[in-house]
């Protein structure tokens, strides 16, 4: 009995089989959900769907949407990911990949018309200008997930002109499509359209800059007038170029492939390292064309446009892919640094070779003057450029006076140095050229007309921040020193016509003969130096005082005492009253006398009025 009543109250025994291989797990349902709706916005968007997807973007208008289409893009990415783990999932795989297909397709799309139809507001310029106000805006657009920084993007946004915002807009939708992609294995594809497109509004630009691909050869061949054109092109283009064009496109490159910096490299070293080469490369062809002193600050233009560039070219081809660029800009400063040191050197060359044997019509500025003084004092503007030349470029002098040198401050720079070495050349040149005078006192007045020009040179222009009041001052001196030589040789026969003790008693026999001597001494000074010239009317006003002053002093007590007494008959021998003697030194030192010891036959190019420069 006990064990019937066992047997029927027990329930009969079940075996615990395991769950059936075609039941779905949770996870394999959250997958296929995700496929699901991936799928439904995914086939809307196709490229093969109906005529208004084709010609609309799915980031025009309800950004929303394409909001949605980014996150079905990651989460189908997610179940693709889930069922290459799961091996009875081969189906649904294939299924997943072919969706990822259509939709690289369709961000591809997107991707293409947001670099084309935006070029305008995409352009370099746009960019680097907007760059900073930008970026807070593409980097919260890129988290599509993040409402917050949504709204932020939203704020700065509607703070901005309609331009800027299409601007903001497409490059953070530009990003979110290359995150995108690149996440999904698709990077190659998208690279491949931006560059493209990039790199032909480079070169688009620089055209419109007026750069120019030349070979070395063509560059030889172009004459100079033609070349200095080309390089004035290249003078306004860089600057842009630099500071605006590739800086704008780093920008940009930087914000599209920020998830990837490897793409951003070679992104960007592809777009920009031919265009950058060639047009740091046009510098160096310059420099090797045959040299001459009126090219010299061409040159130097160029090398200060890329020296001033330095620290954007740097930081913009920072890449090791772009190092090319650099070495290039770095290659065509040293060029042109050699080509400069060899004008200098040939500059100064040419003032010791000067050949010029003929003298300067009364004693005035020579040529050589004005044209070394005129080329210095352009040099005095390039001193920051030059002082980088000439660093490595020491001045052996062959034991320069301390007069010439002990001027300049203790401490002044190496171009100083060199500037007052070429005025130095110039001006034993110019002592030189005094032989091809014959009258001593007219080579006087030469070397005080053509120092007080380069004293006038270098104090109205940068020359004297190289060169120090010092030096000016001293230089002033030695004007003076010559003038007064020229004073008392130009003059000494008529001062020696006068009795030396003007107060002493003499006869009226000699008063007659002073009175003579004096007169044929004045007449034949006025008419000699009234063919003489003092072309800075500061030092002709000077000299002249100078000379009517010490005239005057002289003559005074000779004329008060005999002017009554010396006659020829009923004429009178003194022919001058001491205040006429002033009025014929008025007229003097503008070179416009018939006679004298040089010709004046082409003073009228002097001006009456001061010193020409």
């Amino acid at each position: 009995m006990r064990n019937n009543f066992l047997f029927k109250s027990s329930p009969p025994s079940k075996a615990i089989s395991p769950p059936s291989p075609s039941r779905t797990t949770f996870s394999e349902s959250l997958m296929d959900e995700n496929i699901e709706i991936a799928e439904s916005l995914i086939i809307k968007w196709s490229t093969d769907a109906s005529s208004y997807v084709k010609i609309t973007s799915l980031f025009h208008d309800d950004r929303s949407e394409s909001k949605q289409f980014l996150h079905s893009v990651r989460d189908l990415q997610s179940a693709m990911k889930y069922f290459v783990t799961q091996k009875a999932a081969s189906e649904k795989l294939v299924r997943a990949q072919t969706l990822m297909q259509m939709a690289m397709k369709r961000l591809e799309k997107e991707f293409y018309q947001i670099l084309s139809a935006n070029r305008a507001c995409l352009d370099p310029e746009s960019v680097s200008a907007r760059s900073s106000r930008s970026s807070a805006a593409r980097s919260s657009v890129s988290d599509v997930e993040d409402d917050e920084s949504e709204d932020e993007f939203r704020v700065v946004v509607e703070s901005v002109s309609e331009v800027e915002r299409a601007s903001m807009i497409a490059m953070a939708d530009l990003e979110a499509i290359a995150n995108c992609m690149i996440a999904s294995g698709y990077g190659k594809e998208c690279v491949k359209i931006y560059k493209i497109i990039r790199k032909s509004i480079i070169d688009e630009a620089l055209y419109h800059l007026g750069v120019e691909r030349l070979s070395l050869s063509k560059v030889q061949k172009i004459d100079w007038e033609v070349l200095e054109l080309k390089i004035r092109q290249w003078l306004n283009a860089v600057k842009m170029a630099v500071k605006t064009l590739f800086y704008g496109e780093r920008i940009l490159c930087d914000s599209v492939f920020s998830a990837s910096e490897s793409i951003r490299e070679s992104c960007f070293a592809e777009i920009s390292r031919d265009s950058a080469i060639s047009l740091f490369e046009f510098p160096e062809m310059v420099a090797k064309i045959k040299t001459s002193p009126e090219k010299m600050f061409r040159m130097l233009d160029m090398y200060e446009a890329i020296a001033d560039s330095w620290p954007e070219i740097e930081s913009i081809f920072s890449y090791e892919s772009t190092s090319v660029v650099r070495s290039q800009a770095v290659s065509s400063l040293v060029k042109l640094g050699e080509a400069v040191h060899t004008m200098l050197t040939d500059f100064e060359t040419a003032i010791q070779k000067d050949t010029s044997k003929s003298p300067v019509l009364g004693g005035g500025v020579h040529p050589l003057t004005r044209y070394v003084m005129n080329y210095i004092s352009f040099l005095a503007d390039y001193s920051g450029v030059l002082a980088d030349i000439v660093t490595d470029w020491p001045l052996i002098l062959q034991s320069p006076s301390e007069s010439d040198f002990g001027s300049l401050e203790s401490d002044c720079s190496l171009i100083s140095t060199r500037i007052a070495w070429l005025i130095l050349v110039l001006l034993c040149k110019l002592d030189g050229k005094t032989e091809l005078y014959k009258d001593a006192a007219l080579s006087y007045l030469f070397l005080a007309n053509n120092l007080q020009y380069v004293v006038v040179k270098v104090r109205t222009s940068n020359l004297k921040l190289l060169l120090g009041e010092d030096w000016v001052t001293n230089h002033e001196s030695k004007v003076k020193q010559y003038a007064s030589n020229y004073e008392r040789i130009g003059w000494n026969k008529v001062f020696s016509s006068l009795p030396e003790n003007p107060t002493a008693e003499i006869s009226l026999e000699q008063a007659r003969d002073c009175c003579k001597k004096f007169n044929l001494a004045f007449d034949e000074a006025y008419r000699k130096q009234s063919a003489w010239i003092i072309t800075d009317s500061k030092l002709r006003d000077e000299i002249k005082i100078s000379v009517a002053k010490k005239l005057r002093s002289a003559y005074q007590e000779f004329y008060n005492k005999y002017r009554g007494k010396l006659r020829f008959g009923s004429e009178s021998l003194v022919r001058y009253a001491p205040d006429d003697l002033g009025n014929y030194l008025s007229d003097l030192f503008y070179a416009t006398g018939s006679a004298g010891s040089v010709s004046s036959s082409s003073s009228s190019s002097h001006s009456r009025g001061g010193q020409s420069h």
